[in-house]
């Protein structure tokens, strides 16, 4: 069945004290070229880690996987619900790091156990800056890949309920961005919850943070 409404059903824990924050930077733009992402990475710098993190207590990976057919799109997935941690959430391929491997071959590791990604398709063109997740306090680092050709995937039922591959474009639309400014109750910090609303779903949390750099990164050229 085609939903067609946008959002859906994943749980947003949103604190009592919260606004809206400011529009999409991207107001003018449709569309967002791999070219361009790939030149702009090329410089940035890397190993970045967004201030204000909790040390972490494991090292994790994911892989933004980008391909051309015929517009940029990115791979993302639908956790199952029983999954122990996120459940029911959106996310990128990726997961913990094991004992001898690089963080790279993690990732890459990863995107093929959950969506059978082919790992001969892949090129690494960059990085986006590093992230915390206040709930488990998992280092994330996030790589970004172009794929040389759309891949065919298999969701891994175990940890996978869909695969979603989205247009960049759709998410430059005006009615799927939004920001919101968050205070967390015995807090006076206020920090910036992004969300893309999907027919369907609803992206946010660090997936959402991601997503947030990856269109920044592509406004340059574009």
């Amino acid at each position: 069945m085609t939903e067609t409404k946008r959002g859906g059903p994943q749980h947003i824990p949103r604190p009592p004290q919260w606004s809206l924050g400011d529009p999409a930077p991207w107001t003018d733009v449709t569309q967002i070229h791999l070219e361009s992402l790939e030149r702009h990475l090329a410089v940035r710098p890397t190993g970045r880690q967004l201030t204000g993190a909790p040390p972490p207590k494991r090292h994790s990976a994911v892989l933004i996987a980008l391909y051309d057919d015929p517009e940029t799109t990115v791979i993302l997935t639908r956790r199952t619900q029983q999954m122990r941690s996120h459940s029911g959430e959106i996310s990128f391929p990726g997961g913990g790091q094991d004992p001898g491997e690089s963080l790279w071959e993690t990732a890459c590791r990863e995107a093929h156990e959950e969506v059978r990604l082919d790992g001969s398709l892949i090129k690494k063109i960059g990085e986006l800056d590093h992230l915390t997740t206040v709930s488990s306090q998992a280092r994330i680092v996030p790589y970004v890949a172009r794929l040389s050709h759309k891949p065919s995937l298999t969701p891994n039922p175990a940890e996978v309920d869909k695969i979603l591959e989205v247009p960049l474009s759709e998410l430059l639309l005006p009615e799927v961005y939004r920001e919101e400014r968050w205070v967390w109750p015995g807090s006076n910090e206020e920090r910036s919850v992004y969300f893309f609303e999907l027919f369907g779903d609803t992206i946010w949390g660090a997936t959402a943070n991601l997503l947030h750099q990856l269109l920044i990164a592509g406004l340059e050229d574009s």
